[in-house]
């Protein structure tokens, strides 16, 4: 078996690294079993490079980029990561290639896909009950979760209308769509699978100056965030692996 892909936006150090963690926990995969790749470092170049036919399936991360931001007000590496991720989800979209995208997956994936993303549904950072669909209890991403789960979040921006290619497969009171595949293999989640308490804990001292919350109430929130009880997110990513890791 080839090695998954963990595609990474995130200029912070901490962040990223802290991310990796996270996906190996959930997953349960090896370090040596993920490829990482620092996306907001280097252009992703020919996609022929990236080895596509060896590898399982593609990860995408958290970011602190925003789909529904207007154009101007993007950096140059904003722009470049987007054009990047457009252009490989062309090639995933058409090849009905296993992928998942956590919170970013939901902008990048919505928006090439037709979906409206803006900020109607932004959710504070936190926990959201998730709601399964009946398409997410039959889903086989979702296979050993409760109709009802906590997962965290904490985003400025949301899919507001679902794209027409894509199934809905879970939901919250405060945000329609939390959760929906495109085909039969392509996921994108508005929660965070791979975050636990410690990870969202530094997440939040990281992004505190970002926009996502006042800086005071940063350590009200990892007090929450260590008293959470969050549990069920990750078996998404350990579905995901051992689903598209046997097949490969």
């Amino acid at each position: 078996m080839g090695r998954f892909i963990l595609i990474s936006t995130r200029e912070h150090d901490l962040a990223a690294s802290d991310e990796v963690r996270g996906v190996l926990d959930a997953s349960g995969l090896d370090a040596g079993a993920l490829r990482v790749i620092r996306l907001e470092r280097e252009p992703l170049g020919s996609l022929d490079g990236l080895g596509l036919e060896d590898c399982p399936g593609i990860i995408l991360g958290g970011s602190p980029f925003n789909a529904s931001d207007h154009p101007s007000t993007k950096s140059a590496t904003q722009l470049r990561c987007e054009a990047d991720l457009s252009r490989l989800l062309d090639v995933l979209v058409a090849e009905d290639f296993p992928f998942l995208g956590a919170c970013y997956g939901v902008g990048t994936l919505g928006t090439h896909q037709g979906g409206r993303v803006d900020t109607h549904f932004g959710e504070p950072v936190g926990t959201s009950r998730i709601r399964l669909t009946g398409q997410g209890r039959r889903d086989p991403l979702l296979a050993g979760l409760p109709e009802e789960f906590d997962a965290f979040v904490g985003h400025k921006e949301a899919v507001s209308e679902l794209p027409e290619s894509a199934v809905l497969l879970a939901d919250s009171a405060a945000c329609p769509v939390q959760m929906f595949r495109v085909k039969s293999n392509l996921y994108a989640t508005q929660f965070h699978p791979e975050l636990d308490p410690a990870g969202l804990a530094q997440r939040i001292m990281i992004y505190r100056d970002a926009g996502y919350f006042p800086p005071q109430d940063a350590q009200r929130l990892q007090d929450e965030a260590m008293a959470a009880l969050v549990e069920w997110p990750a078996l998404i990513l350990r579905n995901f692996v051992r689903r598209y890791g046997a097949e490969g």
